[in-house]
């Protein structure tokens, strides 16, 4: 399985456009809910107990390895810090970095390290364990991916203080890519080390066992106090049995439950339910390169034929909101203004008569149980689609198989992504014609060339009136089918306060998180 598609789930990306050409920092950085009742003020001390989902299997200890447990990402999330972290205004904001700076060209980015920044172990992060670090996690099979444009040998260190990265072309959103598994380690770290290897988090390792850990307070933290004394991470396979688990007062936290869970916990007055507004997109991919979907037309009717508030309330259960082709939903220069798809029926099957698709074939729709209304969604579409004379037999992969022979090859298949408060962080992933993960082969020459010069763009104005042509491109002629947004639904217990409500990575920010008993 590919180390994104289950880590972008928890990864956010994207950038406010007026605030990629400066020094960033300041403003209103970060969301929380679990309200604090009158008069209450944050108290140190007690330990939060989370669960979050994961396989026993599919443990791994490496920052920058695979990560297809949500457990192990919010492990090293807490005890590794990032350069940045999402935030709200603008939607990246200062971590291990407390600023950054571009060069005229766009290509050359200056990163400034926090003052009195240091290890678990005492000794102070420079420059170059950062450099080190981005190097190694270029180095992975997908770091390609991970910092597109990035060389390895473009990736330097200037004094003990100040990160280099100088891309291949100009990257006026470069940023954004710090947020994504840019954990920073010791230079020099083994592999075999790397389960014990010190971080430079808000909390630091106690134990570790099958899974599941336990990590205390660092109480030299140089981004703040951290409220928690610690938090115990568990492990469990399946969200019915993390919401059980909450339910009876065995966890306080359960994390990424899904809609089905918030549902049965609604009339419990001694749970609360977190929402997190454009959460996760569960796209339709159309196979746009070659086969039965690559005419506009046919992607067009199905686009038409499909019944969004319907799949959301049904799918989701009411907890997320109807989409409109265009990934990014989250993204403040999201085009609102592009009128919303509606189901047309008629004009579906008008569309399909006039590409001379054939309605007599049976088309597989592949999907995986992965998230919870994944599979869900993949049925009722083919229902929907019926309708209009399609007929699509849904067909459910084991995981890993999915990953290997569907995901980047199918025809037509499901596919799930967490990062949704950026346009430019799809188009540069899924749908620039040489993206490492153009899940529907798409080459389009309009939409690769208003990419670029968004990207080379610095006057927010002009750069706005840039990312809206991207959109409308995408919304006429993607492999995309974006029915919908799910939110990303955690419940807590009653005593639980200040937990992040940012899409994302955003959530596992838990230092600010504390509890009022």
């Amino acid at each position: 399985m590919n180390w994104n598609r289950r880590q972008l789930l928890w990864a956010s990306g994207g950038l406010g456009a007026a605030a990629l050409l400066t020094a960033c920092g300041g403003g209103d950085e970060t969301s929380s809910t679990t309200p604090r009742k009158a008069g209450e003020k944050p108290r140190p001390g007690g330990t939060l107990r989370v669960g979050a989902l994961g396989r026993a299997s599919a443990i791994t200890r490496d920052p920058h390895g695979t990560q297809a447990n949500e457990s192990d990402y919010l492990i090293i999330s807490l005890v590794h810090d990032t350069l940045t972290v999402p935030g709200t205004r603008p939607n990246t904001a200062p971590r291990l970095a407390t600023s950054w700076k571009a060069s005229d060209d766009l290509r050359t980015w200056r990163f400034t390290l926090a003052e009195g920044a240091t290890f678990h172990d005492g000794s102070p992060v420079t420059a170059e364990d950062v450099a080190w670090s981005l190097k190694r996690l270029r180095g992975t099979p997908s770091g390609a991916s991970r910092l597109p444009g990035i060389k390895p040998e473009n990736i330097t260190s200037e004094g003990d203080d100040t990160v280099v990265l100088v891309s291949d072309y100009a990257n006026a959103e470069l940023p954004q890519l710090t947020r994504l598994t840019t954990f920073v380690l010791k230079k020099d770290t083994k592999d075999s080390d790397l389960g014990k290897a010190p971080g430079t988090g808000p909390f630091e390792l106690d134990w570790f066992r099958a899974g599941n850990a336990r990590l205390v307070r660092n109480k030299n933290w140089y981004g703040g106090d951290v409220l928690l004394d610690a938090i115990e991470v568990k492990i469990f396979e399946s969200p019915q049995a993390m919401a059980n688990a909450l339910l009876a007062g065995q966890i306080d936290v359960a994390s990424n439950v899904g809609a089905v869970a918030a549902r049965t916990a609604e009339k419990r007055q001694d749970v609360q339910i977190v929402r997190r507004p454009n959460d996760m997109a569960m796209p339709i991919v159309m196979r746009v390169a070659d086969g039965p979907f690559a005419d506009p037309r046919v992607r067009e009717a199905l686009r038409l034929a499909v019944d969004r508030e319907a799949m959301v309330k049904q799918v989701l259960s009411g907890y997320g909101t109807v989409a409109n082709d265009i990934m990014g939903t989250g993204d403040p220069a999201y085009a609102k203004d592009i009128p919303q798809r509606e189901r047309d029926l008629p004009k579906a099957r008008s569309l399909l008569k006039e590409a001379g698709f054939d309605l007599s074939k049976t088309y597989r729709l592949l999907t995986t149980e992965d998230i919870a209304g994944l599979a869900e969604a993949a049925t009722l579409f083919a229902s929907q689609v019926r309708e209009a004379g399609v007929k699509v037999e849904v067909v459910r992969q084991e995981s890993a198989a999915f990953w290997e022979k569907t995901w980047l090859k199918g025809d037509l298949y499901t596919t799930y992504w967490g990062t949704n408060d950026s346009v430019v962080f799809f188009a540069s992933k899924t749908m620039v014609s040489d993206s490492g993960q153009n899940e529907a082969g798409w080459r389009n020459k309009r939409f690769d060339a208003a990419y670029e010069k968004a990207m080379a763009t610095k006057d927010p104005a002009e750069r706005a009136t840039l990312l809206h042509e991207i959109q409308r491109i995408e919304h006429e002629e993607s492999g995309h089918l974006l029915w919908g947004m799910a939110d990303g639904i955690d419940l807590a217990a009653a005593a639980v306060r200040d937990l992040p409500t940012l899409p994302g990575y955003g959530r596992v920010q838990l230092e600010t998180t504390w509890l009022a008993r």
